[in-house]
């Protein structure tokens, strides 16, 4: 859904409640609240609903340019394509996997792709140990947990202490850049560990049978949102970046790019990174520097589409990891009649910042990654579409804000709790599947029933 007419429009002057972002987490709380009889205006910067998902077309199919996945355990997301009345397909995993380390192929199947039998070694006795540490978390207080201390070394710290050889090295900086699109030495151990707890474990994150990417969307997951702005009674003002909150005795007053609204609740769907950026009253001293330490992470999200999956017919998933081709992860995305062959996959991390300014070359980077896991016919796409999120000036990065060392103990409180008469929700303020869809919804429920209570 863009704004056409909606954009054009003011909005409403005077509501009970102000929901600032039109991602799932502020659609989420405004369904909410607007079912128990409160007046409800959502704002938004972009000229559209979802935040960061995000629809595109390819070869002529609609596909996602923003999160896609559904995982195992996404009870929220799962009820709402059933009630959208979409369709789950399960993510393709017929065949074998492939893995690049220092430009050696080998193919696989299950979780841990082939090395050495130390680096094999080294990796089971990490993921157990990574297991044991991450029970001892609370996400919702990792800052209270007897690991505080953790929130001071980086994951590389603790990885240069487990991990010795370099086939484990390897493995584990890929699986960790693919799920925080950045590098270990950039994240704390404290949110390391937070993030895995309230996700299940770093298997399941890694995982596409049983795990985080289990599923997708026919038609795209973008649909849902669209699903839940039909379903508000105050239309959405779109094209409309808050600029300022104040607050007062007698309410709030949000300042936007084409007006001003006032409220007696305001809830705050937007990533803390983002957020810092609103000025008055919106927020603490202290949770305004956990924005300034909490940056996105970084990504490019590709699509690039063959008149057939080819790499079906070799036997193989489309599932390919490497250290040092730039498009990796890689994953099957073709519909499931086969009717076209469709690999999505990331530029992510440091690799994501080398590539953001070069978009010819990352797309001959693309079909270079694709050439070296599945052979020459990848040297001949029918279409190729990618979203660059780092210079997305509404998310400045994906998937999600990540503190940097220290920033948990020092600011963490400040993630959630209320300010005033502001609320905050977003995926980085869930307390279970952060960083995931799951994680936005539940955050919007929350919120939600913050609101209420306080009104």
């Amino acid at each position: 859904m863009k704004g056409n007419k909606l954009s054009r429009r003011s909005g409403a002057r005077s509501v009970d409640v102000v929901v600032i972002g039109a991602g799932f987490a502020g659609l989420t709380a405004a369904r909410a609240l607007e079912a128990q009889g409160l007046k409800v205006q959502v704002i938004e910067a972009r000229d559209r609903v979802g935040g960061r998902s995000r629809p595109g077309k390819l070869f002529g199919r609609t596909i996602d340019t923003g999160g896609q996945w559904v995982g195992v355990g996404h009870e929220r997301l799962t009820r709402l394509v059933h009630e959208a009345g979409a369709e789950l397909v399960p993510q393709y995993s017929v065949g074998k996997k492939l893995v690049q380390i220092n430009n050696k192929t080998r193919y696989y199947s299950g979780l841990i792709p082939p090395v050495s039998v130390r680096a094999l070694i080294e990796m089971q006795f990490a993921l157990w140990r990574l297991t044991a540490l991450q029970r001892k978390i609370d996400p919702k207080v990792p800052w209270q947990s007897t690991l505080a201390n953790l929130d001071t070394q980086t994951v590389a710290d603790w990885q240069r202490r487990w991990l010795r050889s370099d086939g484990a090295q390897a493995l584990f900086d890929i699986g960790v850049r693919a799920i925080f699109c950045a590098k270990p030495g950039q994240l704390s151990m404290l949110h390391f560990l937070t993030y895995l707890r309230a996700n299940g474990s770093f298997n399941y994150l890694a995982s596409a049978e049983g795990g985080a990417q289990a599923a997708t969307v026919k038609g795209g997951m973008h649909q849902l949102s669209v699903h839940l702005a039909k379903k508000l009674q105050q239309k959405i003002l779109f094209g409309a970046p808050v600029q300022k909150i104040t607050q007062s005795s007698k309410g709030v007053v949000v300042t936007h790019s084409r007006g001003n609204i006032q409220a007696k609740r305001v809830v705050l769907a937007v990533a803390p990174a983002l957020a810092r950026k609103i000025e008055g009253d919106a927020m603490t001293t202290a949770r305004r520097r956990l924005g300034e330490r909490m940056p996105m992470g970084s990504v490019i999200k590709c699509l690039i589409a063959y008149k057939r999956p080819f790499w079906r017919e070799q036997g193989f998933t489309g599932e390919f990891v490497s250290n040092t081709a730039g498009f990796s992860p890689m994953f099957d995305a073709s519909p499931a009649d086969g009717s076209c062959g469709i690999l999505v996959g990331f530029f992510d991390g440091p690799t994501a910042v080398r590539w953001s300014s070069d978009a010819d070359g990352r797309r001959r980077e693309v079909i270079r990654s694709v050439v070296a896991a599945f052979g020459a016919e990848g040297e001949n796409p029918v279409d190729y579409v990618d979203h660059d999120w780092i210079t997305d000036p509404f998310s400045e990065g994906c998937y999600v804000g990540l503190p940097a060392p220290g920033a948990l103990t020092e600011l963490g409180a400040s993630l959630r709790a209320p300010h005033g008469r502001v609320h905050y929700a977003g995926t980085e303020t869930a307390s279970e599947w952060i960083g995931y869809i799951e994680g936005a919804i539940e955050s919007g429920e929350r919120a939600a029933i913050e609101v209420c209570a306080a009104l």
